[in-house]
Protein backbone atom coordinates (compact mmCIF):
# COMPACT_ATOMS: atom_id res chain seq x y z
CA UNK A 1 0.00 0.00 0.00
CA UNK A 2 0.99 2.98 -0.71
CA UNK A 3 0.28 5.26 1.90
CA UNK A 4 2.18 5.56 5.50
CA UNK A 5 0.37 3.01 8.52
CA UNK A 6 -0.25 6.07 10.38
CA UNK A 7 -2.11 7.51 7.38
CA UNK A 8 -4.75 4.69 6.99
CA UNK A 9 -6.57 5.56 9.67
CA UNK A 10 -7.70 8.36 7.57
CA UNK A 11 -8.98 6.66 4.52
CA UNK A 12 -12.22 6.82 3.21
CA UNK A 13 -14.23 4.31 1.31
CA UNK A 14 -12.91 5.81 -2.13
CA UNK A 15 -9.32 5.68 -0.37
CA UNK A 16 -9.93 1.93 0.33
CA UNK A 17 -11.27 1.19 -2.93
CA UNK A 18 -8.44 2.80 -4.94
CA UNK A 19 -5.53 1.40 -2.42
CA UNK A 20 -7.26 -2.17 -2.97
CA UNK A 21 -7.81 -2.27 -6.82
CA UNK A 22 -4.17 -1.15 -6.62
CA UNK A 23 -2.76 -4.16 -5.00
CA UNK A 24 -3.05 -6.41 -8.09
CA UNK A 25 -0.78 -4.50 -9.83
CA UNK A 26 2.02 -5.13 -7.60
CA UNK A 27 1.84 -9.21 -8.30
CA UNK A 28 -0.27 -9.47 -11.68
CA UNK A 29 0.63 -12.95 -12.60
CA UNK A 30 0.35 -14.16 -8.81
CA UNK A 31 -3.39 -12.63 -8.82
CA UNK A 32 -4.53 -13.74 -12.30
CA UNK A 33 -3.76 -17.66 -11.19
CA UNK A 34 -5.70 -16.69 -7.89
CA UNK A 35 -8.74 -14.93 -9.50
CA UNK A 36 -8.54 -17.87 -12.59
CA UNK A 37 -8.09 -21.03 -10.05
CA UNK A 38 -9.82 -19.86 -6.89
CA UNK A 39 -12.17 -16.54 -7.22
CA UNK A 40 -13.64 -17.61 -10.98
CA UNK A 41 -14.88 -20.76 -9.64
CA UNK A 42 -16.55 -19.26 -6.69
CA UNK A 43 -18.19 -16.81 -8.66
CA UNK A 44 -19.39 -19.20 -11.31
CA UNK A 45 -20.96 -21.49 -9.21
CA UNK A 46 -22.73 -18.66 -7.08
CA UNK A 47 -24.46 -17.13 -10.25
CA UNK A 48 -24.60 -20.77 -12.25
CA UNK A 49 -26.19 -22.82 -9.25
CA UNK A 50 -29.98 -21.42 -10.44
CA UNK A 51 -29.48 -22.32 -13.88
CA UNK A 52 -29.33 -26.50 -12.10
CA UNK A 53 -31.71 -25.75 -9.25
CA UNK A 54 -34.78 -24.14 -11.34
CA UNK A 55 -35.30 -26.87 -13.62
CA UNK A 56 -35.87 -29.01 -11.02
CA UNK A 57 -37.79 -26.55 -9.01
CA UNK A 58 -40.11 -26.21 -11.98
CA UNK A 59 -40.30 -29.74 -12.89
CA UNK A 60 -41.63 -30.28 -8.97
CA UNK A 61 -43.49 -27.00 -9.12
CA UNK A 62 -45.84 -28.04 -12.12
CA UNK A 63 -45.88 -32.15 -11.22
CA UNK A 64 -49.09 -33.14 -10.52
CA UNK A 65 -50.66 -33.57 -6.63
CA UNK A 66 -52.56 -36.59 -7.01
CA UNK A 67 -49.89 -38.19 -8.32
CA UNK A 68 -46.92 -37.60 -5.65
CA UNK A 69 -47.64 -40.74 -4.28
CA UNK A 70 -46.42 -42.42 -6.96
CA UNK A 71 -43.65 -40.64 -8.35
CA UNK A 72 -39.75 -41.39 -7.74
CA UNK A 73 -38.28 -39.23 -5.37
CA UNK A 74 -35.34 -38.93 -8.38
CA UNK A 75 -36.43 -34.83 -8.70
CA UNK A 76 -36.09 -34.43 -4.85
CA UNK A 77 -33.11 -36.26 -4.48
CA UNK A 78 -31.47 -34.92 -7.31
CA UNK A 79 -32.05 -31.14 -6.06
CA UNK A 80 -30.50 -31.90 -2.54
CA UNK A 81 -27.80 -33.36 -3.80
CA UNK A 82 -27.00 -30.19 -6.13
CA UNK A 83 -27.93 -28.36 -2.75
CA UNK A 84 -25.36 -30.44 -0.73
CA UNK A 85 -22.59 -30.20 -3.26
CA UNK A 86 -23.25 -26.41 -3.73
CA UNK A 87 -22.53 -25.60 0.08
CA UNK A 88 -20.09 -27.51 0.19
CA UNK A 89 -18.51 -25.80 -3.19
CA UNK A 90 -19.15 -22.82 -2.14
CA UNK A 91 -17.61 -23.15 1.53
CA UNK A 92 -14.92 -24.23 0.48
CA UNK A 93 -13.91 -21.93 -2.63
CA UNK A 94 -14.56 -18.85 0.05
CA UNK A 95 -12.41 -20.08 2.50
CA UNK A 96 -9.84 -21.03 -0.01
CA UNK A 97 -9.99 -17.67 -1.75
CA UNK A 98 -9.78 -15.53 1.23
CA UNK A 99 -6.90 -17.51 2.12
CA UNK A 100 -4.98 -16.78 -0.71
CA UNK A 101 -5.87 -13.24 -1.47
CA UNK A 102 -4.95 -12.14 2.19
CA UNK A 103 -1.96 -13.91 2.61
CA UNK A 104 -0.97 -12.43 -1.29
CA UNK A 105 -1.86 -8.81 -0.29
CA UNK A 106 0.09 -9.15 3.49
CA UNK A 107 2.95 -10.83 1.68
CA UNK A 108 3.26 -7.43 -0.39
CA UNK A 109 2.43 -5.28 2.31
CA UNK A 110 5.89 -6.20 4.20
CA UNK A 111 7.98 -6.40 0.68
CA UNK A 112 8.41 -10.02 1.22
CA UNK A 113 8.96 -12.38 -2.14
CA UNK A 114 5.34 -13.92 -3.27
CA UNK A 115 4.33 -16.55 -5.94
CA UNK A 116 1.31 -18.18 -7.00
CA UNK A 117 3.19 -21.86 -6.01
CA UNK A 118 4.17 -19.77 -2.67
CA UNK A 119 0.19 -19.10 -2.15
CA UNK A 120 -0.73 -22.50 -2.83
CA UNK A 121 1.87 -23.22 -0.11
CA UNK A 122 0.47 -21.22 2.54
CA UNK A 123 -2.81 -22.40 2.06
CA UNK A 124 -3.51 -25.39 4.11
CA UNK A 125 -2.28 -23.83 7.39
CA UNK A 126 -4.25 -20.87 6.71
CA UNK A 127 -7.57 -22.83 5.72
CA UNK A 128 -7.11 -25.11 8.97
CA UNK A 129 -7.09 -21.24 10.88
CA UNK A 130 -10.26 -19.89 8.67
CA UNK A 131 -12.64 -22.99 9.37
CA UNK A 132 -11.90 -22.58 12.96
CA UNK A 133 -13.06 -19.23 12.78
CA UNK A 134 -15.86 -19.76 10.57
CA UNK A 135 -17.61 -22.89 12.86
CA UNK A 136 -17.50 -19.65 15.59
CA UNK A 137 -19.30 -17.61 13.24
CA UNK A 138 -21.20 -20.70 11.91
CA UNK A 139 -22.80 -20.82 15.33
CA UNK A 140 -22.96 -17.02 15.99
CA UNK A 141 -25.26 -17.33 12.52
CA UNK A 142 -27.29 -20.38 14.11
CA UNK A 143 -28.62 -18.11 17.06
CA UNK A 144 -29.24 -15.35 14.32
CA UNK A 145 -31.06 -17.15 11.98
CA UNK A 146 -32.83 -19.29 15.15
CA UNK A 147 -34.51 -15.17 16.82
CA UNK A 148 -35.20 -14.34 13.04
CA UNK A 149 -37.33 -17.61 12.15
CA UNK A 150 -39.05 -17.04 15.16
CA UNK A 151 -39.97 -13.92 14.28
CA UNK A 152 -41.02 -15.05 10.98
CA UNK A 153 -43.24 -17.47 13.04
CA UNK A 154 -44.63 -14.48 15.34
CA UNK A 155 -45.34 -12.64 11.89
CA UNK A 156 -47.64 -15.45 10.74
CA UNK A 157 -49.46 -15.46 13.88
CA UNK A 158 -49.97 -12.32 14.07
CA UNK A 159 -51.03 -12.09 10.73
CA UNK A 160 -53.73 -14.77 11.19
CA UNK A 161 -54.74 -13.50 14.07
CA UNK A 162 -55.13 -9.13 12.91
CA UNK A 163 -53.04 -8.31 15.46
CA UNK A 164 -51.67 -4.84 14.25
CA UNK A 165 -49.20 -4.05 17.01
CA UNK A 166 -48.13 -7.29 16.85
CA UNK A 167 -47.10 -7.40 13.10
CA UNK A 168 -45.61 -3.87 12.97
CA UNK A 169 -43.47 -5.31 15.93
CA UNK A 170 -42.30 -8.29 13.81
CA UNK A 171 -42.20 -6.89 11.05
CA UNK A 172 -39.66 -3.76 12.63
CA UNK A 173 -37.55 -6.57 14.60
CA UNK A 174 -37.28 -8.64 11.03
CA UNK A 175 -36.00 -6.02 9.68
CA UNK A 176 -33.23 -4.75 12.04
CA UNK A 177 -31.85 -8.59 12.21
CA UNK A 178 -31.91 -8.72 8.68
CA UNK A 179 -30.54 -5.15 7.60
CA UNK A 180 -28.39 -4.27 10.96
CA UNK A 181 -27.65 -7.84 12.58
CA UNK A 182 -27.60 -9.36 9.31
CA UNK A 183 -24.78 -7.02 8.08
CA UNK A 184 -22.67 -6.15 11.40
CA UNK A 185 -21.87 -10.14 11.19
CA UNK A 186 -20.86 -10.17 8.27
CA UNK A 187 -18.73 -7.64 8.64
CA UNK A 188 -17.35 -9.17 11.88
CA UNK A 189 -17.11 -12.24 9.91
CA UNK A 190 -15.04 -11.01 7.20
CA UNK A 191 -12.15 -9.07 9.42
CA UNK A 192 -12.30 -11.80 11.64
CA UNK A 193 -10.86 -14.15 8.79
CA UNK A 194 -8.05 -11.63 7.99
CA UNK A 195 -6.69 -11.21 11.45
CA UNK A 196 -7.40 -15.59 11.39
CA UNK A 197 -4.51 -15.07 8.98
CA UNK A 198 -2.26 -12.19 9.30
CA UNK A 199 -2.44 -12.30 13.72
CA UNK A 200 -1.66 -15.57 16.03
CA UNK A 201 -5.49 -15.43 16.88
CA UNK A 202 -8.42 -17.91 15.30
CA UNK A 203 -11.73 -18.74 16.44
CA UNK A 204 -13.42 -16.87 19.30
CA UNK A 205 -10.14 -15.14 19.80
CA UNK A 206 -10.21 -13.98 15.94
CA UNK A 207 -14.31 -12.69 16.24
CA UNK A 208 -13.25 -11.36 19.76
CA UNK A 209 -10.61 -9.44 18.15
CA UNK A 210 -12.32 -8.45 14.82
CA UNK A 211 -15.38 -7.08 17.29
CA UNK A 212 -12.54 -4.72 19.24
CA UNK A 213 -11.50 -3.78 15.91
CA UNK A 214 -14.50 -2.92 14.55
CA UNK A 215 -15.57 -0.12 17.33
CA UNK A 216 -15.53 3.38 15.83
CA UNK A 217 -15.16 1.75 12.08
CA UNK A 218 -18.71 -0.06 12.44
CA UNK A 219 -20.10 2.76 10.41
CA UNK A 220 -17.54 1.94 7.54
CA UNK A 221 -17.89 -1.65 7.60
CA UNK A 222 -21.00 -1.52 7.13
CA UNK A 223 -21.49 0.76 4.23
CA UNK A 224 -18.89 -1.87 2.63
CA UNK A 225 -20.99 -5.03 3.31
CA UNK A 226 -24.38 -2.72 2.06
CA UNK A 227 -21.91 -2.05 -1.34
CA UNK A 228 -21.08 -5.64 -1.72
CA UNK A 229 -24.18 -7.18 -1.25
CA UNK A 230 -25.78 -4.26 -3.00
CA UNK A 231 -23.65 -5.20 -6.50
CA UNK A 232 -23.42 -8.56 -5.75
CA UNK A 233 -27.69 -9.12 -5.57
CA UNK A 234 -28.09 -6.84 -8.16
CA UNK A 235 -25.77 -9.36 -10.27
CA UNK A 236 -27.49 -11.77 -9.13
CA UNK A 237 -31.09 -10.29 -10.33
CA UNK A 238 -30.07 -9.10 -13.57
CA UNK A 239 -28.90 -13.07 -13.62
CA UNK A 240 -31.47 -14.27 -13.06
CA UNK A 241 -33.88 -12.44 -15.36
CA UNK A 242 -31.95 -12.55 -18.50
CA UNK A 243 -29.93 -15.83 -18.16
CA UNK A 244 -32.39 -18.03 -16.33
CA UNK A 245 -35.78 -17.42 -16.59
CA UNK A 246 -35.65 -15.59 -19.72
CA UNK A 247 -35.22 -18.14 -22.49
CA UNK A 248 -39.14 -16.92 -23.84
CA UNK A 249 -37.72 -13.33 -24.26
CA UNK A 250 -33.87 -13.75 -25.11
CA UNK A 251 -31.54 -15.35 -27.92
CA UNK A 252 -29.23 -18.07 -26.84
CA UNK A 253 -26.54 -16.08 -27.88
CA UNK A 254 -27.81 -13.12 -25.69
CA UNK A 255 -27.85 -15.11 -22.51
CA UNK A 256 -24.65 -16.26 -22.97
CA UNK A 257 -23.39 -13.08 -23.62
CA UNK A 258 -25.00 -11.75 -20.74
CA UNK A 259 -23.84 -14.69 -18.28
CA UNK A 260 -20.16 -14.43 -19.49
CA UNK A 261 -20.19 -11.07 -18.92
CA UNK A 262 -22.23 -10.87 -15.37
CA UNK A 263 -19.87 -13.84 -14.55
CA UNK A 264 -16.64 -11.39 -14.98
CA UNK A 265 -18.24 -8.92 -13.10
CA UNK A 266 -18.80 -10.89 -10.21
CA UNK A 267 -15.45 -12.38 -10.47
CA UNK A 268 -14.15 -8.58 -9.83
CA UNK A 269 -16.16 -7.57 -7.32
CA UNK A 270 -15.18 -10.60 -5.67
CA UNK A 271 -11.73 -10.17 -5.92
CA UNK A 272 -11.82 -6.49 -4.93
CA UNK A 273 -14.22 -7.44 -1.81
CA UNK A 274 -11.64 -9.95 -0.61
CA UNK A 275 -9.04 -7.00 -0.98
CA UNK A 276 -10.94 -4.44 0.40
CA UNK A 277 -11.13 -6.94 3.36
CA UNK A 278 -7.62 -6.64 3.92
CA UNK A 279 -6.71 -3.11 3.63
CA UNK A 280 -9.94 -2.59 6.23
CA UNK A 281 -7.72 -4.64 8.36
CA UNK A 282 -5.14 -2.25 8.48
CA UNK A 283 -7.49 1.22 8.15
CA UNK A 284 -8.80 -0.39 11.52
CA UNK A 285 -5.24 -1.43 13.01
CA UNK A 286 -4.16 2.16 12.42
CA UNK A 287 -7.28 3.85 13.83
CA UNK A 288 -6.90 1.94 16.87
CA UNK A 289 -3.08 3.16 17.00
CA UNK A 290 -1.97 -0.48 17.04
CA UNK A 291 1.39 -0.68 15.32
CA UNK A 292 1.75 -3.16 12.45
CA UNK A 293 5.59 -4.75 12.59
CA UNK A 294 6.09 -5.41 9.02
CA UNK A 295 9.46 -7.50 10.57
CA UNK A 296 7.31 -9.88 12.38
CA UNK A 297 4.03 -9.86 9.98
CA UNK A 298 6.93 -10.89 7.50
CA UNK A 299 8.11 -13.62 10.27
CA UNK A 300 4.45 -14.68 11.08
CA UNK A 301 3.93 -15.20 6.93
CA UNK A 302 6.66 -17.11 6.90
CA UNK A 303 5.83 -19.62 9.29
CA UNK A 304 3.13 -20.77 6.76
CA UNK A 305 5.61 -21.82 4.29
CA UNK A 306 7.73 -23.55 7.14
CA UNK A 307 10.72 -21.36 7.45
CA UNK A 308 12.61 -20.64 10.21
CA UNK A 309 10.82 -17.82 12.38
CA UNK A 310 12.67 -15.83 14.66
CA UNK A 311 11.67 -14.59 18.02
CA UNK A 312 11.53 -10.60 17.81
CA UNK A 313 8.20 -9.74 19.34
CA UNK A 314 5.24 -11.22 20.55
CA UNK A 315 3.30 -12.65 17.21
CA UNK A 316 6.34 -15.08 16.59
CA UNK A 317 5.65 -16.57 20.22
CA UNK A 318 2.21 -16.83 20.09
CA UNK A 319 2.47 -18.49 16.88
CA UNK A 320 4.79 -20.55 18.03
CA UNK A 321 2.15 -21.70 20.71
CA UNK A 322 -0.41 -22.02 18.11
Amino acid sequence: MDLAPEELQFCSISDILRESTSIPKRSPKTFYLITLTLVFPLSFAILAHSLFTHPLLAQLDESDPDHNATRTPHPWTLLLVIQFCYLIFLFAFSLLSTAAVVFTAASLYTSKYVSFSNTLSAIPKVFKRLFLTYLWVALLMLVYNSVFFAFVVILVIAIDSQNTFLVFFSLLVIFVLFLVVHVYITALWHLASVVSVLEPVYGFAAMKKSYELLKGKTRMAVVLVFLYLGICAMIGGVFGTVVVHGGARFGVFARIVVGGFLVGLLVIVNLVGLLVQSVFYYVCKSYHHQGIDKSALHDHLGGYLGEYVPLKSSIQMENLDA
